[in-house]
Formats: C-alpha cells, sequence, structure tokens
C-alpha cells in the first residue's frame, strides 16, 4: 500500500513522483504505462524496495523479486551458480536452489548455457538468467522492468506464462513493458504515470484478450488436479460424465494442458481451439485502453442469460503453494553476505589489499624484533587495509545486480551483507598477521631484558588488530556510497581519514597501538579492551547509519 508517496533525488530536486496512493492486490497482474522519462523504473524501484520514498509511506511490502532493465553480466559466477546465490539470499536451501535453477534455465531455453560464466553469455541469455533468478523462489511480489526486452520469441511466451502462474498463486506481479498487448486479457489493473502521479487506465468491457477451450477426457470416476493454472471455468457433459470442457486466457494454456497431462491418473486432450476474443469497447483517446481482466473463474462463453448452460459450470480453485517466510534481518544480511563474500573471492579483487598488508609486514617486521613493537605495528598497518577492503565490498556489485540482492533482502541489509564481508577479511587478515608476527618476533621488551608473557601478548594482539579493522571498516564506510559517490573524493577520503585514524588522539585505533608499543618498553602487557570496545561502538553506529543512508538514497 502506498499512501502519499513522492520522491526526488537530491534535497532539492526536482519531484519525479508525488502523492501516490496505491493499493496492490494479491492474485493481480498490474501494468504501469508511461511516456519514456516519466519516473517508470523510479516507481518499481520503490515498489520493490530498492529505493525510499522521499516522503509518504509504503507498508505491507511482502518477499520480492525484481528483475532490472538491464542485467549486468560482469559477475564472476557461471549461470547456474549466480542462481544458486541468489536462491540462498531469498531463503531457499542451497541444493533446492541449485535445482530450481536448473530447472528455470531449462524453462526459458538456457539449460545449455548453466556451467557458462555470466561474462561470456549473449545478452538476450543473460536477460533469461536475470528472470530466472527472480522467479526461483516463488516470490509474492514480483516487480519486471522491461524485463521481456531481449528474450528470443519462445522466452517471451515461457516468461509470460510464468507471470500468469505467479499470480495464479496469490502473487502481485508490476510489470513495465513497451508492447501494448503484452499479457492481453490477463492484466487485472493498469496505470498511466504521467504529471508525476499515477492514473487508472479504463478497461475495455469484455476485452477479455484471446481465451482457450480444452476438450478432455478422463475415467468416469477421475477428479481434477488440485492445482490447475489460471483457474480455468470447468463445464462436465451431462451425458459423458468422463468428459470435460475448461475455458482459460491464452496465457494459462500451457500450464493447464501441462497439469492435465501429467495428472494421476492422466486425462487425455480431445481438442484445443482458441476462441475469438470480443471486440474491445471504445475508450477515448486520451487513456489508451489495456484490458483490465477479472482474474476470478467465468463460465465459458455461450452461456445463457442466467450464466448457466445445459452443462452446469463449475469452478475449480488453484490453492497457492506455501511460500516461503520472510527471513529475519539477521538471516537476510547473512545470506547476503555470503553472497558477497563468494563475489569478492570469484573477483580476486581481495589480491590486492592482501598484498599490500604483507608489504607491510615484510616492511615492518622482522625476525627476532620485540615481539610487542611488531603487534603495534601489524594492528596500524591493518586500518588502512581494512578500509579498503570494505571500500571493495560496498562497490563490487554493478548497480542492477545491487539492485536484485537488495530488493531480495532490502537495501539496509543487502549494505549491511557487504561491510561484514569487508570487515570479515580484514579480521581474517588481521589474524593471520598476528599470528606471522607471534612466529617471527622475540617475546622480550624493547631493551630486551624483560621477558614478554606469550599468550597474554597474542590477546593484545588480537585485541589491536580487531580495533584497527573495525575503525578502518567504518572509514571504509563512511568514505563510499551512499555517503560519497564521486570517486576521486572518495579516494581521497578514506587516505586522509585512515591517517587521521591512526595518529589523532582519542582514536580507539591510536590508544590500542600506543598500549602495544609503551607496553613494550617494559615488558608489560596491557590489553586494549576499552579502546576496542569504542571501536566497536564507532562500528556499530556508521553500519547503522550507511545502511540507513543505502534506504534512502540509493
Amino acid at each position: 500500500m502506498l499512501r502519499g508517496v513522492g520522491r526526488r533525488y537530491g534535497l532539492r530536486g526536482p519531484w519525479v513522483l508525488r502523492g501516490l496512493d496505491l493499493d496492490l492486490p494479491a492474485h493481480t497482474l498490474v501494468r504501469i504505462e508511461g511516456a519514456n522519462g516519466v519516473g517508470k523504473s523510479t516507481l518499481l524501484r520503490l515498489l520493490a524496495g530498492i529505493d525510499a520514498p522521499t516522503e509518504g509511506r509504503i507498508t505491507g511490502r511482502p518477499r520480492t523479486a525484481y528483475v532490472p532493465e538491464r542485467f549486468p553480466a560482469a559477475l564472476p559466477f557461471t549461470a547456474a551458480g549466480y542462481l544458486t546465490h541468489l536462491g540462498r539470499v531469498h531463503g531457499l536451501p542451497a541444493a533446492e536452489a541449485a535445482a530450481r535453477g536448473q530447472e528455470w534455465l531449462a524453462r526459458f531455453g538456457a539449460a545449455g548455457y548453466a556451467r557458462t560464466p555470466l561474462a561470456e553469455l549473449s545478452k538476450g541469455t543473460s536477460q533469461k538468467v536475470a528472470v530466472a533468478q527472480a522467479l526461483l523462489a516463488g516470490p509474492d511480489l514480483l516487480v519486471l522492468d522491461e524485463a521481456w526486452t531481449g528474450l528470443d520469441t519462445e522466452a517471451r511466451g515461457a516468461l509470460d506464462r510464468a507471470v500468469a502462474e505467479r499470480a495464479a498463486d496469490g502473487a502481485t506481479v508490476v510489470f513495465v513493458d513497451h508492447d501494448p498487448g503484452r499479457l492481453a486479457g490477463a492484466v487485472g489493473l493498469a496505470y498511466r504515470l504521467e504529471d508525476r502521479t499515477l492514473t487508472p487506465v479504463p478497461a475495455s468491457p469484455g476485452d477479455d484478450g484471446p481465451r482457450v477451450r480444452i476438450e478432455a477426457t478422463g475415467r468416469p470416476s477421475a477428479a481434477l488436479p488440485p492445482e490447475l493454472p489460471g483457474a480455468p471455468a470447468v463445464e462436465r457433459d451431462a451425458g459423458n460424465p468422463a468428459a470435460i470442457r475448461l475455458t482459460t486466457s491464452a496465457a494459462y494454456s500451457d500450464p493447464l494442458l501441462h497439469a492435465l497431462l501429467t495428472a494421476r491418473p492422466p486425462w487425455h486432450i480431445t481438442g484445443l481451439s482458441q476462441l475469438p476474443a470480443p471486440a474491445p469497447a471504445s475508450v477515448p483517446a486520451a487513456a489508451p485502453a489495456v484490458a483490465a481482466v477479472d482474474m476470478t473463474p467465468r463460465p465459458a462463453p455461450g452461456a445463457g442469460p442466467t450464466g448457466t448452460t445445459d452443462a452446469a459450470p463449475e469452478t475449480v480453485s488453484r490453492p497457492t503453494r506455501p511460500a516461503l517466510p520472510v527471513l529475519p534481518p539477521g538471516r537476510r544480511t547473512a545470506a547476503a553476505a555470503r553472497y558477497q563474500a563468494a563475489l569478492l573471492a570469484r573477483s580476486q579483487r581481495w589480491l590486492a589489499p592482501l598484498l599490500l598488508y604483507a608489504a607491510f609486514l615484510g616492511i615492518g617486521v622482522r625476525a627476532g624484533q620485540p615481539l610487542l613493537d611488531s603487534l603495534g605495528y601489524a594492528a596500524a598497518a591493518l586500518l588502512p587495509v581494512a578500509a579498503w577492503l570494505v571500500r571493495l565490498c560496498v562497490t563490487q556489485d554493478p548497480p542492477a545486480a545491487r539492485a536484485v540482492t537488495a530488493a531480495a533482502v532490502g537495501p539496509s541489509c543487502a549494505h549491511c551483507a557487504s561491510l561484514l564481508t569487508g570487515l570479515g577479511y580484514a579480521l581474517a587478515l588481521g589474524g593471520a598477521g598476528t599470528g606471522t608476527v607471534l612466529l617471527m618476533s622475540a617475546p622480550v621488551s624493547t631493551d630486551h631484558t624483560v621477558a614478554v608473557p606469550l599468550l597474554p601478548a597474542a590477546l593484545a594482539g588480537l585485541l589491536a588488530a580487531g580495533c584497527s579493522a573495525l575503525l578502518g571498516g567504518a572509514v571504509g564506510a563512511l568514505c563510499v556510497r551512499p555517503v560519497l559517490r564521486r570517486h576521486g573524493w572518495s579516494l581521497a577520503a578514506t587516505v586522509s581519514a585512515a591517517l587521521l585514524a591512526l595518529v589523532t588522539d582519542g582514536s580507539p585505533a591510536k590508544a590500542a597501538v600506543t598500549d602495544l608499543v609503551t607496553g613494550s618498553l617494559t615488558g608489560t602487557v596491557r590489553l586494549p579492551l576499552l579502546p576496542a570496545a569504542g571501536a566497536a561502538v564507532v562500528a556499530v553506529a556508521v553500519a547503522a547509519l550507511t545502511a540507513r543512508l543505502a534506504a534512502l538514497r540509493e
């Protein structure tokens, strides 16, 4: 439900949308139309939860999937690998996500490309992957922004049927497409976007689009399958109890035939014919006609004035498949973090920060040096590396791929997943660096006269490294989108802030490093508990702030 929703970019930017009130019911296909540049994509991003409204409220959003207008191929996954990761983001177990991904690729005629890297796919096949990722988890809200663009004729028909099935299963499907006849006869609501507001498009009375009649026979006692796509009107022949006639929209004909032929016992198809669509009623020229069709079952054409025929019509309901539960924020963030970690690992962008940290250790740590001094140096060197890693994770997704993930888990959770991935890599580097220092350094004071206890020193080194990683992660989060968007300013701010975090009085990182270095003078180990707690507070506050901004400014 949208109430008074408006959206503009920037504090003083022009309004793209203003004062929108809209209810989107379940079991409905919703078409949005309008000229180029009027804000259709902005509206779809608001509905998908990728953007937040500048004013007004959007409530009641269910589990959502989104297909962007242009899907990026620059992702280091195979088609099947990407679908498996996105299935897990939507809450599916890994094995089920992989199986459903394969099924949807086959359905769109792309099964042969399952093991092909996304970067090697054609535009059309890449779009099939984009559509498959949105459908494989059976979302309750499906948002399609020109999803048919780039698909071949067969894949477009498959997408038509898949969209109709989602609506029949109880979902809400909102779509934009340049073809005015897209899903004719199945659309339940249609709106035109112009002058920043939505106007309902008048429906053509009686224009149901193409409809199909299927004739079938079965055993006299056989019951129809419990799930019939499209909720067709069913007529039984009074003279032949084994014969039935089903009438439905053409968009549901293939799924309905499949359901009949695969039933146990199967039904035998004896006739298939397309019924003529009624002539559309005239509509004022100012409001282009889009079919608005009731998705409820209706009797077959040819019924008498009372709505009855010689064979009494029978309504068959289509039960909805149990929907996946909406994951709590923690599990959504964890699922998105697994995807981000795989993305970083496969892209090999982690290699440069790793080499930088190794260079820092190679320059500043020597065998036999005092342990606490070396631990302090290793912790200090980790701060800019952690900032770099967080920057990489926040920016590694192309915008369209980031929008897909944000629609599935929410922009705040998607942003937090990026931060956690970068911080996790930084902490792993800090642990490895601390272990290296422990192996190479001498557990003695600076003047080599006092022995330093090894276990407390190791704990102090780990705390200091964690402190630097947390503060470096906060620096990286504050110096990249959504706070800073220009690459030059972002890079300069990251370098400057990292240096200031190491030398400014009151900085938790400086306090932790200082405790190690000054303790080395006397051989005393001081655990930097207070600096570590301060760094954790700063990191959590920055993560909360930037996650909120990600929802508002994406």
